[in-house]
């Protein structure tokens, strides 16, 4: 037998562990995330409950008439009154290492910096109400990402909270629809109809929770009855992109959680050609409503109205390509893409935002899927690996560079680079 040596064998561990830092430590099958300790993980519990699921659940109650906006629209309101919670815990854990930063954290706070430093320096010339806006969404941002940074989503009570949420959620799109589609503006009970959210509020309150549990679920069955409950739900909401992210995340998620992806590719692609040869007969079967656009998306005057500010976007970054032109546009008149960052942030804004998103993507490619093996791919990879896809998705598609999940992703990132183990 050859002698072992033993220094030589710890140099090369210690070498290996250095040539990925901040990876998430193994850890034995089944076991649970220690607890990040409290008031943190309860408070992001709560946070998420009301802006999610209490968003939702205040607007069918408005839409219905049972009460009146004593809160307005809801979201701004109770995002605000959570905001000083979240960062006291969020100090809180800081303060317990040390003021330490990580890196994640350390690359949203500069970006958000920049973008408080650029609103700041236009702040004589701009339009107020774009002013505001951009001020709670930066509020929504941090919010999240501390929400999501330090939430236990692995807790049973969350996880059945959850679930019944949905359950509630998919309840009332399924009972107060009119003819295949889910507006309570339209039923006319609300006292205070311009209080009422769109369609847009509602598939945010109801895809949120959604992709954690499907992240976060390991039961086949399970998935898939949430796959099964929330595609027609967001079909009926008539949130075309979050129906499309839904349609992105299922073969993400499933190709993670198949131990035979050659089989599960297969499966997926009999099951897009068994739809493509029945569209029609589908079709038939179902509702129709402004969901079926994403077949034709010239016939949709919502896709001809975001392409005309898409080249509006376009015509002004050729004018400003560096420093970009902030708030050049009219309120609510931005580009429905991520190009609204160049936009109003200028270039150097626009490469730091796709810098946050697609390096921790490369990241966790490389150490998910090239260097780690499976053991590697816990539940913290799959929610950040789930919620990083949709939002770039999302910002490619339809949203705003500002958008709230932005937070939410690096969040889930940073909790999955941290291992768990700090808020």
């Amino acid at each position: 037998m050859l002698p072992v040596d033993r220094p030589a064998v710890q140099a090369a561990g210690a070498a290996a562990a250095a040539a990925a830092p901040d990876a998430p430590p193994r850890r034995a099958a089944g076991a649970r995330t220690a607890p990040t300790g409290l008031p943190g993980p309860a408070c992001a519990e709560l946070a998420f409950f009301l802006l999610f699921p209490g968003f939702f659940a205040y607007q069918t109650l408005l839409g219905l008439g049972m009460i009146r906006a004593f809160l307005g629209g809801y979201f701004a309101i109770v995002a605000l009154l959570m905001f000083p919670l979240l960062s006291l815990c969020y100090l809180r854990r800081l303060r317990a290492h040390a003021y330490r930063l990580h890196a994640v954290d350390a690359a949203l706070l500069g970006f958000l910096a920049y973008f408080a430093a650029v609103m700041a320096c236009n702040a004589g010339s701009a339009d107020a109400g774009i002013l505001a806006s951009h001020v709670l969404a930066i509020v929504y941002i941090l919010s999240l990402f501390i929400i999501f940074k330090t939430l236990d989503f692995e807790s049973r009570r969350f996880r059945l909270t959850q679930l019944a949420s949905l359950a509630a959620m998919s309840a009332v799109v399924f009972s107060y629809s009119v003819d295949g589609a889910f507006y309570l503006a339209v039923l006319g009970a609300a006292r205070d109809p311009d209080s009422v959210a769109t369609y847009q509020g509602f598939s945010r309150s109801y895809l949120m929770p959604l992709v954690v549990m499907l992240a976060c679920t390991r039961q086949r069955g399970l998935r898939r009855a949430l796959y099964a409950l929330g595609l027609p739900t967001l079909y009926i909401n008539t949130a075309r992109s979050e129906f499309g992210a839904l349609l992105f995340l299922i073969p993400l998620i499933e190709f993670h959680a198949a131990r035979h992806r050659m089989a599960m590719l297969a499966g997926l692609l009999l099951v897009f050609l068994l739809l493509k040869f029945n569209l029609d007969s589908i079709l038939a079967a179902v509702p129709s409503n402004r969901t079926l656009e994403l077949l034709d998306p010239s016939s949709s005057s919502s896709v001809s109205a975001r392409h005309h500010l898409t080249e509006q976007a376009l015509r002004s970054i050729e004018l400003h390509p560096v420093l970009g032109d902030y708030a050049s546009y009219a309120a609510g008149n931005y580009a429905h893409n991520i190009l609204s960052a160049w936009v109003d942030l200028g270039l150097f804004g626009f490469l730091g935002l796709l810098a946050l998103l697609i390096y921790p993507l490369g990241q966790m490619a490389v150490h998910g899927y090239v260097l780690g093996g499976r053991a590697s791919r816990d539940r913290r990879f799959v929610l950040a690996w789930s919620m990083l896809g949709v939002t770039l998705l999302l910002l490619s598609m339809s949203h705003y560079f500002s958008d709230m999940l932005i937070g939410a992703a690096l969040g889930a990132y940073a909790r999955y680079r941290s291992g768990g183990h700090d808020a």
